[in-house]
Formats: C-alpha cells, sequence, structure tokens
C-alpha cells in the first residue's frame, strides 16, 4: 500500500493522520468496530432519549412479556421484560452507561499507573526495575478473575471495588509495555541529544520517551477496554460486582440464571450485547495495532 498526499508534506502531523487512517479504513473489521463502538457511545450518553422506560420502574402485570415478535408480545415493550416487569430494551442502554464508563475507567486508572511504573523500571533500571517487575510477575501468577475476586472480597463488593481490582489486574501489562519500549528507545541519538542539552530526569521521560513509546500502549488500551467490560460483567453476574438494581449487563444475566429455560430473552440479549461489544472493540484494536506498528503496516 502506498501512503500519498498532495496537500501533506511526510512528517507533519496531517500527513502522519492521513496515513494512519489509510491503514486503519483498509481493515474493514476495525471500521466496523470503530462505528459499532461510536454507535454504543451515542447511545450511552444520550440513554435518556432511546430508552422507552425508566429501568428501574417495575411493572406488576408485565413479567417476563417476552419480544415483540412473539405472539404475546407487545411494542411497548420490544425486547421483553424480567421477571419483576422492567423493559429488557431500556435496561440495556442504561447499561451501556455503565459498562463502558466503568471500562473507561478501569483502563485509564491503570494505563496511567502502569506507564508511570513502566518509565520508572524501564529509565532507571537497577533495583527499581527489579522491584517492580517482580511485584507485576506475582500479579500476573495469578488468574485475572480469581485475584480481581480476592480484591473486591477484601475491599467489598461494590462497583468502585472492582473497577479498582481490574484495574490491579490490567496494570503489569502496562507496565511492561511501556518498560520495554522504554528500554529500546532510551539509547536512541534524540535522547542523547535531550539529555545533553541539559533535560532532566523528568523530562527525558515524560516529554522525550513516553510520547515515542505510545503507540504500542493505544492498542493495549483498546484491548484492556474489553477485557475490563469482560471482568466486569463476570463480577456483576457473580454478585461482586455493580449492586441490583444498577442495570448493568453482567447483573442482568444474573438475575436472569433461573428463567434460562422458559424465558430465554432475559438472558439472550445481555449475553448478546456483551458479546457483540467486546468482539467490536478487539476488531478496533486490531485496526489500531496494523496502523499504528510500523511491523504489521503492509506495503
Amino acid at each position: 500500500m502506498s501512503i500519498t498526499s498532495s496537500h501533506a508534506a511526510p512528517g507533519t502531523l496531517r500527513f502522519q493522520l492521513a496515513e494512519f487512517w489509510a491503514y486503519f479504513s483498509a481493515n474493514r473489521g476495525a471500521l466496523t468496530g470503530l462505528l459499532f463502538v461510536s454507535a454504543m457511545l451515542i447511545i450511552a450518553v444520550l440513554a435518556p432519549l432511546f430508552a422507552p422506560h425508566d429501568p428501574a420502574i417495575q411493572n406488576r402485570a408485565a413479567f417476563l412479556i417476552p419480544p415483540v415478535w412473539h405472539a404475546e408480545g407487545t411494542w411497548n415493550y420490544i425486547l421483553g421484560t424480567d421477571a419483576v416487569g422492567r423493559d429488557i430494551l431500556s435496561r440495556l442502554i442504561y447499561g451501556a452507561r455503565y459498562s463502558l464508563s466503568v471500562g473507561a475507567l478501569v483502563v485509564l486508572l491503570s494505563m496511567t499507573v502502569g506507564i508511570f511504573l513502566g518509565l520508572l523500571a524501564g529509565y532507571f533500571r537497577g533495583w527499581i526495575e527489579t522491584l517492580i517487575t517482580r511485584v507485576m510477575d506475582v500479579v500476573l501468577s495469578f488468574p485475572s478473575l480469581l485475584l480481581a475476586l480476592g480484591l473486591v472480597t477484601v475491599l467489598s463488593p461494590g462497583l468502585t471495588s472492582a473497577m479498582i481490582a481490574i484495574a490491579v489486574v490490567q496494570l503489569p501489562y502496562f507496565v511492561r509495555l511501556t518498560r520495554a519500549a522504554v528500554i529500546s528507545e532510551k539509547d536512541r541519538e534524540y535522547v542523547t541529544a535531550s539529555r545533553l542539552a541539559g533535560a532532566g530526569h523528568g523530562r527525558l521521560m515524560f516529554n522525550t520517551l513516553l510520547p515515542n513509546c505510545m503507540a504500542p500502549l493505544i492498542v493495549q488500551a483498546t484491548l484492556s477496554f474489553s477485557t475490563a467490560i469482560l471482568d466486569i460483567a463476570a463480577l456483576g453476574f457473580l454478585g461482586m460486582g455493580v449492586q441490583p438494581p444498577t442495570p448493568e449487563w453482567g447483573a442482568m444475566l444474573a438475575n436472569a440464571r433461573e428463567f434460562m429455560g422458559s424465558a430465554y430473552w432475559v438472558v439472550t440479549f445481555p449475553g448478546l450485547v456483551i458479546l457483540s461489544t467486546v468482539l467490536m472493540i478487539n476488531l478496533m484494536g486490531d485496526g489500531l495495532r496494523d496502523a499504528l506498528d510500523p511491523k504489521m503496516k503492509r506495503s
């Protein structure tokens, strides 16, 4: 693939953005993922406009109404209702707010702390690197969901505890990526020139090295976003995350377990939403990897 532009010179920000978009848009799966995630974000932000009902209101006359395509269905509840008469479509729409916002906050937290620790380990090396990497090795030695469950149990079940636990689980990936990128970059000529020009340790780490290490971290953040959504849903399913009656996708699955055989819609639709969201985010992450990693770019 060749990148040509009559309006932007190579090396300029405009050219770099055009090159990035050319590689990213060549991946149809990534484009599909981007459109899907963008639509989900719009729906989450404007949930009161899209949701036909209040997600918490119970209707005693509408227990387990099937979706509209069933004979007993009604257009008033397009995807049916749950065991206490709450509209499933409205709960899925509001659930996008919790799942996407929690996933984003978890990634932001783990990425911020992970980059800081990775910069320290890769730049200073020595005992600092040994200490940080050994702690990360300990975290990685535990199964991720088991570790998250243990941390939530210690911190007490709830949304904040679930976010902290999942952020800790995601932390080693950002630390390792940042450390490896810093080690490969710190001996390059531009870093040496900045050091000779009098730049201090903080300026070298955050202004000189970090911008040149961001490409793999952006890809990892995208993939960690989908993992965080899955983990939040898993903790909610186990009753250790978001607590009822909050409309969160994993909690919706947990509340519907006993109706899997008699009312499939209360389980199927939350499961499909989780599956679709995670799949589309991963497709988008693949496109970002192709567009940002020079080794993955096709000629």
